[in-house]
């Protein structure tokens, strides 16, 4: 399924959607070098692409971690982004006062999975009229996300979409249910995989989230293989030098096979 995201393209191709780009906008230049790399990607393989980045993180764990650039700076570099490559960007907000100062720089504004079930935040968001994507809670039921969605329906805004990014398991863990899929599809809105996030392994003692991103590719075939409508992967030229989120990023050189690889699943899904 699609909804109407301005700018975005090769919705007749069959593929899967794409959200990817760095956790944090870190700077303009690492921001134009890695749109640059993706588009190149997704128009070779004709996937529909959305540049993701966050321009400020406001959930770290710890006070001393990466924030961001500041505000204004960062939307202008994801303004410059979708400018520049003509394709729809997103980035998180986190109070409803953000709503609408992001609204006029990017595309799709995206709900962080802990705020999920706020009210105003969501109210907010879908009185700008932009696309709106709802990260799933680690602490709710898929079926529990039709609350959410309805929400920014009852606002106005047909142009919902929702994310997995995994349920907690214990406390420094996280699985994906992939039943969560289709569950979340029967609401009439596309539904995607965060396959990074849901590859985290949160609460650490030393306040640095861990990962284990060397199955993105293993989870990412699973949700195709499931039907999902989207991909949601961070991405750095060098996660190990990355500001935030590292430990469970895809390194940016690995996103060409990974996406050929998927694509190639999609096709032989499609056929069935």
């Amino acid at each position: 399924m699609m909804i109407n995201i301005p700018k975005i393209k090769y919705t007749d191709s069959g593929n899967f959607f794409l959200m990817a780009g760095p956790c944090a906008i870190e700077g303009e230049d690492m921001a134009m070098h890695i749109a640059e790399t993706i588009v190149k990607i997704t128009d070779k393989l004709q996937i529909p692409y959305i540049f993701k980045g966050s321009y400020r993180k406001a959930n770290r764990s710890r006070i001393d971690s990466f924030t961001g650039i500041g505000d204004e700076k960062a939307l202008k570099v994801l303004r410059k982004v979708g400018e520049t490559f003509n394709i729809p960007t997103v980035t998180d907000i986190h109070t409803a006062e953000e709503a609408a100062m992001a609204a006029p720089y990017v595309d799709v504004l995206q709900i962080p999975a802990f705020l999920c079930r706020q009210t105003d935040l969501l109210v907010a968001a879908a009185e700008t009229g932009k696309v709106i994507n709802i990260k799933k809670g680690q602490f709710l039921s898929p079926s529990a996300m039709q609350f959410a969605v309805q929400k920014i329906l009852d606002s106005n805004n047909p142009n919902v979409i929702l994310t997995d990014r995994g349920t907690m398991f214990g406390y420094s863990d996280m699985i994906i249910d992939f039943r969560g899929i289709p569950e979340m599809q029967a609401f009439n809105v596309p539904v995607v995989l965060d396959a990074t996030h849901s590859l985290q392994q949160p609460n650490q003692a030393s306040g640095v989230t861990g990962g284990m991103p060397q199955l993105i590719e293993t989870v990412c075939r699973a949700a195709v293989a499931v039907g999902v409508d989207g991909l949601f992967l961070e991405t750095h030229h060098n996660p190990k030098e990355a500001k935030s989120d590292g430990a469970n990023m895809l390194p940016l050189d690995q996103l060409e096979e990974l996406l050929t690889k998927l694509v190639a699943l999609r096709k032989t899904i499609n056929a069935f």
